[in-house]
């Protein structure tokens, strides 16, 4: 059996999908499905157990026939306000899971987030070093707590404590794909501008805010949610290492490109407006971030990355103009 903590949300259920298309149907899926649409990203698949969050360790506890624990459960808007909320359940209920793992002997692999990299100014390198992970200063409450998290696990390696057998953290870059319809203001921009130029309209993107910067060339390491899940899933093999790994292309492109491939998708010539960024965001928005692949390529995952125009056109093509867009 193998427990996906977030597997309805976003890329857990695309992790449930890839499991199902491995042959694997031995998955319980943790999660909140509440009253919107968010069960129609498990529509496509099956399980053989449903566990409430706050059952999880118990569930644990009752079994010995988990393989792995994927935790991809969190609160994962950057907007997020709720201190409490949010240390509750990205931290709190992450250590329960990492406890539990080490005292069972469960690999256990976790989302960490870009997001603990800040404003980028001290690179995007994902060494596992507790006093570089404590320097790092993220601009939101959400990257605060995934960098927490990042931090217990390099103590404990680092110290030689208690860790599950496999301890691997993920530091996904700007996911986009399937199954992320449900997220509302945290969807992708591909997702939010498909509609609109699908109805041949013009698409508007946030104007830069610091002079050396065109709008529209904000740059962001943007990965296709399928190559995300294949990294994810290829440290379930024998032989894999621990450690915190970026998740990304290490490519950055501008969001311009981006709804340029989208456009490109559909047929159509780019028709592309500029807006005035929300003062909101302006003091906390990362104008560039880049995966540094070093560690992943070294952990033995060699898998190449498709472009950004590939991924978005199998997102387009396999997905968003059909009228089951899920995966």
């Amino acid at each position: 059996m193998i427990l996906v903590t977030g597997g309805a949300g976003f890329i857990g259920s695309n992790i449930v999908a890839a499991l199902n298309d491995a042959g694997r149907t031995d998955v319980a899926v943790c999660d909140f499905l509440e009253h919107g649409d968010k069960w129609r990203n498990l529509r496509n698949s099956v399980f053989a157990d449903f566990v409430p969050p706050a059952l999880a360790v118990q569930w644990l506890s009752g079994r010995d026939d988990v393989d792995a624990v994927i935790h991809m459960g969190a609160i994962s808007a950057t907007t997020a306000t709720d201190g409490d909320e949010v240390i509750d359940t990205n931290f709190r209920f992450s250590l329960a899971l990492l406890d539990h793992c080490a005292a069972a002997g469960i690999p256990f692999l976790y989302a960490s987030s870009a997001a603990v990299y800040g404003d980028g100014d001290q690179g995007f390198e994902d060494l596992i070093d507790p006093a570089a992970i404590r320097a790092l200063r993220p601009l939101n409450l959400y990257g605060w707590s995934k960098r927490q998290f990042d931090f217990v696990v390099a103590d404990r390696l680092q110290r030689n404590a208690s860790l599950p057998p496999v301890c691997v953290g993920f530091r996904f870059f700007n996911v986009f794909g399937p199954n992320e319809y449900h997220k509302g203001d945290m969807k992708s921009i591909v997702a939010k501008i498909a509609a609109p130029i699908e109805r041949g309209e013009t698409i508007t993107l946030f104007k830069s805010h610091r002079p050396s910067i065109a709008d529209g060339d904000q740059r962001r390491d943007f990965i296709y949610v399928k190559d995300a899940v294949a990294a994810v899933l290829s440290f379930l093999e024998p032989g894999a290492r621990s450690g915190i790994f970026n998740v990304g292309t290490g490519q950055a492109r501008s969001f311009r490109e981006l709804a340029e491939a989208v456009f490109l998708a559909y047929g159509l010539q780019p028709r592309i407006d500029y807006i005035d960024m929300p003062e909101a965001i302006r003091e906390k928005y990362q104008y560039f971030t880049e995966a540094s692949l070093g560690n992943l390529r070294q952990s033995g995952y060699a898998a190449p990355f498709p472009s950004l125009e590939e991924a978005v056109a199998d997102y387009v093509g396999a997905h968003l103009r059909h009228e089951d867009p899920y995966r």
